[in-house]
C-alpha cells in the first residue's frame, strides 16, 4: 500500500500522524507532505520518512488583504500537489489536520483517491471541516465532535499519541531531586506565555510556604525571570522527557491542547487545565470543558490563573475527588488508537 501522510504547523497535528505511519507495516510505502517552513520540515525527516515540503500559509484572520497572498500560495500548492500525488500513485490518502491538509486532500479527492482525516481536538478544524464530505473514514479523539461532522462514517479512535506516553520510562521523584512530597507539575506551553509567566513568577512566593514541591517548566524565553533558589521548587526550560515526569506527578497544571489531553487520559494524571485563550476557534477551551464536565479534570480560566495556588491545596486535599476524577478519566482512553485506525483505513 502507498501511503501520503499530511499533518503540519504544530506538534497537536504532527505526532499523531507519525503514531499512525508507525502502525503501517514494513511493506508500506510512505511519503509526508508537509509546509517547507514549519516544525515538520525538521522533525519528519528525522524519523528517516521521505518528506515533500510546500510553501503555503495559513488564513490570516487579522488582515484579509494578505489573503491574496495565501489563495495564490494556495492553488500553486494544490497543482503541485496534485501532480507529487499522481507521480507517487498513492493508494491512500490521510490528513491529520494543519493547513497544509487541505491542499492535499482535496487534490487527492479530485483524483478519487480514498481520503481519511484524523482530529485531535473537541471541535473541528476548518481544513477538516472543508474536506469530510468527501472522506472514506473520518476518526475523531472525542465523542463530542461527532455532531459536526455530516459524513456518518465518523469513528472513535482516541489520539494516537496517547500509546506512546505510556511507553516512555518513568522519572521519579528521587531523580528530579525531590522528596517524596506530593509533586506539582506546571506546564505552560513549549514557548511559554507573557500573562501566564508573569503570574507564575509572583506565585512562587506562595508555593515556597506551601507543603508540595513543583517543577515548572518555563519555556526557553521566561526561564530567567525566576528566582531558582527554593527548595521545593525547580525551574527548568525544557522537559525532554514530560510524560516520564507526568507519570510521577501528583498533580499536573497545563494547557489544553490535544496531545498533553491524550497523554494525561493515558497516564490517567490529575490535572488542572489553563486553556490558552490565543488559540484558532477556542478549541483549547473546547477541550478542556469535554473533560471537565464529565468530572475528568479541573478547568481554570487564565484570567484566574492568579488563585491556582488555592485550587491545588484544595484538590490535593480532598482525596474522594481525586479518586472519582480519577475513575472519570480512565473513559476518555481507548488502547491501540494507532492501530485501529490503520485496521480501519486497511479495511
Amino acid at each position: 500500500m502507498r501511503v501520503i501522510v499530511s499533518g503540519g504547523g504544530t506538534g497537536g497535528h504532527i505526532y499523531p500522524a507519525l503514531s499512525i505511519i508507525s502502525s503501517l507495516s514494513k511493506e508500506d510505502e510512505v511519503l509526508y507532505i508537509g509546509t517547507s517552513n514549519r516544525m515538520e520540515k525538521d522533525i519528519v525527516p528525522s524519523k528517516n520518512i521521505k518528506f515533500i515540503g510546500i510553501d503555503i500559509e495559513g488564513l490570516n484572520r487579522k488582515n484579509i488583504f494578505k489573503n491574496i497572498v495565501v489563495l495564490y500560495k494556495y492553488f500553486k500548492a494544490y497543482f503541485k500537489i496534485k501532480k507529487i500525488i499522481k507521480d507517487f500513485k498513492a493508494d491512500k490518502v490521510i490528513g491529520c489536520g494543519g493547513y497544509i491538509t487541505l491542499p492535499v486532500l482535496k487534490a487527492a479527492q479530485s483524483l478519487k483517491i480514498d481520503t481519511y482525516i484524523h482530529e485531535q481536538n473537541s471541535i473541528v478544524g476548518l481544513s477538516n471541516r472543508l474536506v469530510e464530505k468527501k472522506c472514506k473514514k473520518i476518526f475523531i479523539s472525542f465523542e463530542d465532535s461527532r455532531k459536526y461532522f455530516k459524513n456518518k462514517n465518523v469513528y472513535l479512535t482516541g489520539n494516537p499519541c496517547s500509546e506512546n506516553a505510556r511507553d516512555i520510562k518513568l522519572v521519579t521523584k528521587k531523580d528530579l531531586g525531590f522528596d517524596e512530597k506530593e509533586l506539582i507539575l506546571i506546564v505552560m506551553g513549549s514557548l511559554g506565555s507573557d500573562t501566564i509567566s508573569d503570574k507564575l513568577v509572583k506565585l512562587t512566593e506562595k508555593f515556597k510556604n506551601m507543603p508540595y514541591n513543583f517543577l515548572i517548566i518555563s519555556g526557553k524565553n521566561y526561564i530567567n525571570k525566576f528566582k531558582n533558589n527554593y527548595k521545593n521548587i525547580k525551574v527548568l526550560e525544557y522537559l525532554d522527557n514530560l510524560p516520564g515526569v507526568m507519570k510521577s506527578s501528583d498533580l499536573m497544571v497545563t494547557r489544553s491542547g490535544a496531545t498533553t489531553l491524550s497523554e494525561i487520559s493515558s497516564l490517567n494524571v490529575l490535572s488542572i487545565l489553563v486553556p490558552s485563550p490565543y488559540v484558532t476557534n477556542n478549541h483549547q477551551e473546547k477541550n478542556a470543558l469535554t473533560f471537565a464536565s464529565s468530572n475528568a479534570s479541573i478547568l481554570l480560566k487564565e484570567k484566574d490563573f492568579e488563585r491556582v495556588d488555592e485550587v491545588i491545596d484544595e484538590i490535593l486535599k480532598d482525596k474522594e475527588r481525586i479518586k472519582k476524577i480519577k475513575e472519570n478519566l480512565t473513559k476518555f482512553y481507548i488502547a491501540d488508537s494507532s492501530k485501529n485506525i490503520v485496521k480501519l483505513i486497511k479495511e
